[in-house]
């Protein structure tokens, strides 16, 4: 019994560190979703000033309309320094928080003399420093070059992102009383830290062991000892892939292995005592084990299906449609869309009841699952009466053919319906065909599979009609009507 309660905390052990490591995974990633937003928009607005600066009537208008035309509304940002022009010498040409520019040069800087010496650097995200025109509040800079027309360095464009966005965002994710979460340049030098010390932002940690495990790949694991403050973590490190940043999320082994410890020493008095008590708990902790797992399957189905007809339910479909776009796009191969709608449906509510309404809704629903039996075809309920088929490398006619088999199959039921013109339950169904060649929102994939349903509606119910939009088509005239 030794041996084995020995076995069961060794064990208890590893899961308490893998755990922790997937805890330290799904912090990072929440993390760098939100700083790879956040500078893609601001990347966004750069890109837009440089552009806007070679364009003769936007540098021609008055200084509000050309803020405005600049700068649109990322100088409002919340955690947004500054945003600002400089010319070849370093000195503030347009600024985005006043139309009578700022004094002040800053060709010291480091951003504007890696602009200056090297044209081809791009978006550039420099070191941390404090602001000369914000009291010296710490910020990061993020800036782009501006070149004349013979290529000749003309300035630069900047936004100063102040590090409280950092400290905010790290703040607010809970590592344990030791934990620790970085943000730092490929270079070493360190952008933000949590626990928050001032003096530790912009310090190079390149010569630190730590520090030179996050170069040997793209993402990884480890454990290691902190050469800031001797804690001993296990690190979960991510080299962004658009951005020269690494994001460290590190919780403490004191952290991860406090329960653990405490777990342990109980278990060891209670063999201690009574081997009978030990059985006992081992039991009871492997039927809540089961039950959990099983309260865990049940949680998940639920997640991803409608509670009333067992279908996808809307997230599952936002979910599948991403999945098979991004696909079909790759693949330049054909995806088919079914947007279906039951007939008279609130009359039918009104005269038999929401009973028979939910009953009805079950039936179709159980006549779509069965008239789609590609493993890759999916339905989903959209919501009230309507249904979505999602219908991967499938033709315009191959889709047609299913919609009229469901069609027939939801008429073949006859479920009585005096409100409708037909007498009975009916359905009206958009089909829409697309092999997409161009990025675009997958909306406009639904809204036209909506479109046609409502030519079928308006048609007459209880048929199938077709979209005549086509990809190529609808992405000119959306383009053109912006």
């Amino acid at each position: 019994m030794a041996t084995i309660c020995a076995a069961v905390l060794y064990q208890s052990r590893v899961d308490a560190m893998d755990r922790a490591a997937e805890a330290s995974r799904n912090v990072a990633l929440l993390a760098e979703r939100d700083i790879e937003r956040t500078f893609e928009l601001y990347a966004l607005s750069l890109q837009a000033a440089v552009e806007g600066m070679s364009d003769p009537e936007v540098l021609a208008a008055s200084p509000q309309l050309r803020n405005m035309a600049l700068f649109d509304r990322a100088a409002t940002a919340t955690h947004l320094g500054s945003m600002l022009v400089l010319d070849a010498e370093g000195s503030i040409l347009i600024d985005a928080a006043s139309s009578v520019p700022r004094k002040a040069n800053f060709a010291d800087r480091e951003y504007f003399q890696v602009h200056r010496d090297h044209p081809d650097v791009g978006l550039y995200v420099g070191r941390p420093y404090a602001s000369r025109l914000r009291d010296g509040s710490l910020s990061i800079p993020l800036s782009r070059r501006i070149s004349r027309a013979d290529g000749s360095f003309a300035g630069i464009v900047l936004i100063a992102v102040q590090l409280d966005y950092f400290h905010n965002l790290f703040s607010a994710l809970s590592l344990g009383p030791h934990g620790s979460i970085a943000l730092i340049r490929r270079d070493g030098t360190m952008i933000m830290r949590q626990p928050y010390d001032e003096k530790v932002i912009g310090s190079d940690i390149h010569n630190a062991s730590t520090f030179k495990q996050f170069l040997l790949a793209a993402e990884g694991s480890f454990s290691g000892t902190s050469t800031i403050d001797g804690v001993q973590r296990r690190y979960y490190f991510k080299n962004l892939s658009n951005l020269p940043l690494i994001i460290m999320v590190a919780e403490a082994h004191s952290d991860i292995y406090a329960a653990w410890r405490h777990r342990a020493l109980t278990i060891s008095v209670v063999l201690g005592i009574l081997v009978v008590a030990f059985i006992a708990l081992s039991i009871a902790l492997g039927t809540q084990m089961k039950r959990r797992r099983l309260a865990e399957s049940e949680l998940a189905m639920l997640a991803r299906t409608d509670g009333l007809t067992g279908l996808n339910n809307r997230r599952t479909l936002d979910e599948i449609l991403d999945q098979e776009w991004r696909r079909a796009r790759r693949n330049g191969s054909m995806l088919s869309l079914l947007f279906m709608d039951i007939d008279r449906f609130k009359s039918y509510n009104d005269t038999y009841g929401h009973q028979a309404g939910d009953e009805a809704l079950v039936a179709v629903a159980k006549c779509i699952a069965n008239n789609i039996r590609r493993p890759g075809d999916s339905a989903a309920r959209y919501g009230g009466e309507e249904f979505v088929v999602v219908l991967p490398d499938t033709t315009q006619d191959g889709a047609i053919n299913i919609a009229e088999s469901i069609r027939m199959k939801v008429s073949d039921l006859s479920i009585k319906n005096r409100g409708s013109e037909y007498g009975h339950i009916t359905i009206s169904v958009g089909v829409v065909t697309w092999t997409p060649e161009w990025e675009t929102d997958i909306a406009a994939f639904i809204y036209a599979a909506d479109q046609a349903l409502y030519s079928a509606k308006t048609t007459g119910r209880n048929r199938v009609a077709v979209s005549t939009a086509h990809f190529a088509s609808y992405a000119l005239d959306k383009q053109a009507s912006t």
